[in-house]
């Protein structure tokens, strides 16, 4: 069973993580609600090895995505999670300092298609600051959509470099139900000895 066409973006979420002895430890995610379009675009020229007089050796160069997302608004959790904004505790100003380092994150969506949703996992991205802009309000009352910019390489889990995720038609229930919950990994899914 494979689907014939893909419409729909919605459920995303970030997710941040952190590296300890070679470890990731991804974070629970976080809604990012308001999803308006997103574009991935592949990122890695093949290799080529010219030799003979011709193209003697070639293969893949899976390099990750360059990615785009197009947003309601940015939610204060990813401001301060992902981009490093700081909230004052006693008066609630959220500020942006020049020198913030901002975190990687997975970034967690769904594509909806003609049989089933499919659920996506990019697991190391990392965000560029959104630009800050409106427009005056007119006769059309259009929203204004803000563009968050990333790219998602590889990044190390179970000794192996991966870029993405996604369940497919046979994914099982514990694991489609609960994508949205915690960021898939292998392991997290692997059945105990005797099960």
């Amino acid at each position: 069973m494979q689907e014939k066409v893909t419409f729909g973006l919605s459920h995303v979420h970030f997710a941040t993580y952190t590296e300890t002895d070679g470890a990731i430890v991804f974070d629970t995610p976080v809604p990012i609600p308001g999803a308006v379009e997103m574009t991935n675009e592949a990122v890695g020229d093949p290799i080529k090895f010219f030799a003979d007089n011709m193209v003697y050796y070639q293969a893949d160069n899976n390099q990750g995505y360059e990615g785009t997302l197009n947003i309601a608004v940015v939610p204060d959790s990813f401001k301060e999670k992902v981009l490093g904004e700081e909230t004052d505790t006693t008066d609630g100003v959220i500020s942006e300092y020049a020198d913030a380092k901002t975190k990687p994150f997975a970034l967690l969506f769904q594509f909806q298609d003609d049989i089933k949703a499919r659920r996506h996992v990019l697991y190391s991205c990392n965000a560029q600051r959104p630009s800050l802009s409106s427009t005056t309000k007119t006769d059309s009352t259009e929203p204004n959509t803000v563009e968050l910019t990333y790219g998602a390489g590889p990044v190390i889990i179970d000794n192996r470099p991966i870029v993405k995720a996604s369940t497919s038609h046979s994914s099982p229930p514990a694991v489609y139900d609960g994508w949205f919950q915690t960021v898939y990994t292998k392991t997290a899914v692997t059945a105990p000895e005797g099960a």
